[in-house]
């Protein structure tokens, strides 16, 4: 069992064990008192899993539990799904001495989050998350959010979870291309933060030290965003990759390419872009497609550049006519540089 605590301002217990689903209910404990009310919210692929383990659990230290499940897949992330949420805890008459349960992957864990820090204008929620990208990445840190038509995670907020339990055993019911996915995620902290971690997931069997993978990715973040909870600086960071990914994302109604895989792409088409402009170190994008290859995922994209940047214009880094560009000097050493919007196009020539 590996644990870390996060400083923010909220702090909070991160486990990483083996089997600890089983253990929500005595964890919860510590936190709530007796006779609490929770609303357990899943997708209609991981409740069929996990649900009835968590509630039992829940159930057994004596509090009452209800489930919401939603249909699986990124087309949920909406304003409308918060409102079923809403609906739920309303039904059930939650207040704030009682909690939500986000359990599932980043979809689950962004809306969850997001619901519980609007509901009664903020209430606790325990990440249960279920994929590694959510392990690894979106279940840490507070960011909460839902998509709109215009662009991904448009509307959200900053609402630190109380616990995170992570339990690697769930891995095991992940299909292959969406533990890829999560991979994609784990390569950028190599890129922005680790040389060791980035050769560690390239040059090893990475399926054998899993849980070592989860630690190291989780202890990057956590650090991160303990110096820059809000986001106006190093936490940047950790969007390498992500301003064409998310364009990626949007042009493609959010169903092509999963998240990571066009992560991946928007890591590849940055690395162009600095290694061209003589910041960032030669071979360096090399590096990253055959880190990604390794994990089926893809490097590139058929879609019109013209097309990427137009989506890039809502953008979460886009400020006062300028955008934060997360750029590499080399493996493991990340950097903000913030261009102004019509430089981008320029940037991007050798894309063309």
């Amino acid at each position: 069992m590996k644990e870390l605590t996060v400083n923010t301002s909220k702090s909070y217990k991160i486990q990483i064990e083996r089997g600890c689903l089983g253990k929500t209910g005595k964890l919860a404990e510590r936190l709530f008192k007796p006779g609490a009310k929770a609303v357990l919210v899943s997708d209609s692929n991981v409740l069929p899993l996990y649900g009835e383990r968590v509630k039992q659990s829940l159930e057994a230290a004596g509090f009452s539990v209800h489930t919401f499940a939603f249909p699986a897949g990124e087309e949920s992330k909406q304003l409308s799904c918060i409102a079923q949420i809403y609906s739920e805890c309303a039904k059930h008459r939650l207040t704030r001495s009682d909690f939500l349960v986000a359990l599932g992957g980043g979809v689950t864990g962004d809306m969850t989050g997001f619901a519980a820090a609007t509901y009664l204008r903020g209430i606790p929620f325990i990440q249960i998350p279920t994929s590694l990208l959510a392990q690894i990445d979106s279940s840490v840190g507070g960011k909460t959010a839902v998509d709109l038509p215009q662009g991904k995670n448009l509307v959200g907020a900053f609402h630190q979870p109380c616990l995170v339990l992570i339990d690697p055993d769930t891995l095991e019911t992940l299909p292959q291309r969406f533990l890829s996915d999560g991979m994609a995620e784990a390569i950028k902290y190599g890129c922005i933060k680790s040389r060791e971690l980035f050769d560690m997931i390239y040059k090893e069997d990475i399926r054998q030290n899993m849980e070592e993978l989860i630690y190291r990715c989780v202890d990057i973040k956590r650090e991160i965003v303990q110096r820059d909870e809000f986001d106006t600086g190093e936490r940047m960071l950790l969007n390498f990759g992500h301003t064409f990914g998310h364009a990626l994302e949007k042009l493609y109604g959010f169903s092509k390419l999963s998240h990571g895989e066009a992560v991946g792409i928007g890591m590849v088409m940055m690395a162009k872009c600095g290694e061209s402009m003589g910041i960032t170190k030669p071979g360096t994008t090399n590096e990253i497609i055959a880190a990604l290859r390794k994990f089926q995922l893809p490097t590139s994209d058929p879609m019109p550049i013209d097309q990427i940047l137009s989506a890039t214009a809502f953008d979460k880094k886009n400020s006062g006519g300028m955008i934060g560009l997360i750029l590499l000097k080399q493996i493991g050493e990340g950097f903000v540089d913030r261009i102004y919007r019509d430089r981008l196009a320029e940037l991007t020539e050798v894309l063309q």
